[in-house]
């Protein structure tokens, strides 16, 4: 079995690709990032464990931005941010989290480990084509 996964919109080599990875085991919540993703034609990825989240972080082009769900028990959420953080070819990718509540400590803890911007579902949901659209759809130039 492998343990990377085919985006859900593959272009097909284009200049300027960019490309996000989600690490979200809630299969529902996950479904919804990738129908979002497959509308907009944004290329995504999906990560399973703390070890694949490295492995496709570091596979070609780096991702533009990494969706965490911070509520997450086999990506290590916390872990996985400190591991990306200290990639020096991830500097510039951004970092996303989503916890299930208003978790003041959860969200505090994934800031400190390098976590770029911590929302409650909710709103990361409301907010969701958006970002989608400004870190996976190609740069105007």
């Amino acid at each position: 079995m492998s343990t990377t996964s085919k985006p859900v919109v593959a272009a097909a080599g284009a200049v300027g690709e960019r490309r996000i990875l989600a690490a979200v085991e809630d299969l529902f919540f996950l479904a919804k990032i990738q129908e979002t993703a497959r509308q907009l034609g944004v290329r995504l990825h999906v990560a399973k464990t703390e070890d694949q989240v490295m492995q496709l972080a570091q596979e070609g082009t780096p991702p533009t931005l990494i969706i965490l769900d911070l509520n997450g028990a086999a990506t290590h959420p916390l872990s996985v941010i400190a591991r990306l953080r200290r990639e020096p070819g991830l500097k510039k990718t951004s970092l996303v989290g989503f916890v299930s509540h208003l978790q003041a400590e959860l969200k505090l803890q994934a800031q400190e480990a390098g976590c770029d911007l911590v929302r409650p579902r909710s709103a990361f949901s409301q907010n969701l084509p958006s970002l989608l659209r400004r870190h996976g759809l190609p740069e105007q130039v």
